[in-house]
């Protein structure tokens, strides 16, 4: 009789599965099954030093179904595109935004193997609407962008999430300039999401956790002040209520938050020209987000 393979004898070309990776780590937090033992071991190693990094891999989904909701719903928004999308799990931008408006239209991007494995998980799509998949890297956003006219037209408003990938852009002047490209192929009415992981609420505890963490785990992480974070929306509308713990970003039911975790996000609309600003949060700060 023929043993069964284990997982790790059928992993796709090009992955490692000895070796922990960051996308996998966070399948697992999330309860997803695309993982193996060297991310479940040192996930839970993670968790066991820093109990809040599995609520604060849920927080941040969590934000990602309220932002996307929220666009779709409120803003109009039928465009999404979605970089540094991750292995997939229950809740995927396309899934939400279709079942809002099935019209909606979809451009995931990633760069990692295991991502690409699952790719066909992802391309599902309602009749009316469109899925599309791109195997890029978040450094050469000129490509990204042109990649994704084919299925979006950028022409039209459309809304770049970004959440959880600029921590791996290690050169925050970089990581701006990065942003700004995105920044200025959205038109007028187009809208930038990020989630991005500080230190603003759990101090050193958040900072060894990740100095452990960059020892085991590629590609490594770069934590940033909210500060910092609020500065990739310069030039455009921050929605209310600003730059925020992800969990204090309009959660559902108002005000029922939970604990503070170290994931900053944001929502800001491009200023249609003429308009007059309609800036709801004033102080898109460190300091507000931690108040």
């Amino acid at each position: 009789m023929t043993d069964t393979p284990t997982p790790e004898e059928t992993a796709p070309e090009g992955v490692d599965p000895h070796v922990p990776a960051a996308p996998r780590i966070w399948n697992h937090w999330l309860g997803g099954k695309d993982n193996y033992a060297a991310d479940r071991r040192v996930g839970d190693q993670m968790a066991e030093l820093y109990p809040s990094i599995v609520r604060l891999a849920r927080a941040d989904r969590e934000f990602l179904g309220r932002a996307v909701r929220y666009l779709v719903a409120e803003e109009g928004v039928r465009q999404f595109l979605d970089i540094g999308t991750g292995l997939p799990t229950a809740g995927n931008t396309h899934q939400i935004a279709q079942e809002l408006a099935p019209e909606s239209r979809i451009v995931y991007v990633d760069n990692d193997p295991l991502v690409l494995a699952h790719a066909r998980a992802l391309l599902t799509s309602t009749p009316e609407g469109a899925t599309a998949y791109i195997d890029a890297d978040l450094h050469d956003p000129e490509r990204i962008l042109a990649e994704a006219a084919r299925t979006l037209d950028l022409s039209r408003p459309f809304a770049v999430l970004l959440l959880g990938v600029l921590i791996y852009i290690d050169d925050t002047p970089a990581a701006y300039s990065i942003v700004r490209t995105l920044k200025d192929a959205l038109p007028p009415g187009g809208h930038l999401v990020i989630a991005h992981s500080t230190s603003e609420v759990h101090g050193a505890a958040t900072e060894e956790v990740v100095r452990l963490r960059n020892e085991r785990v590629k590609p490594p992480m770069t934590l940033r002040s909210g500060a910092e974070i609020a500065r990739f929306f310069d030039g455009l509308d921050l929605l209310e209520p600003g730059v925020v713990p992800c969990n204090r970003w309009r959660p559902h039911p108002a005000g029922a938050h939970g604990e503070d975790v170290d994931e900053f996000a944001g929502v800001a609309r491009k200023p249609w020209p003429g308009r007059a600003a309609d800036r709801q949060a004033s102080r898109p700060s460190g300091e507000r987000a931690a108040g």
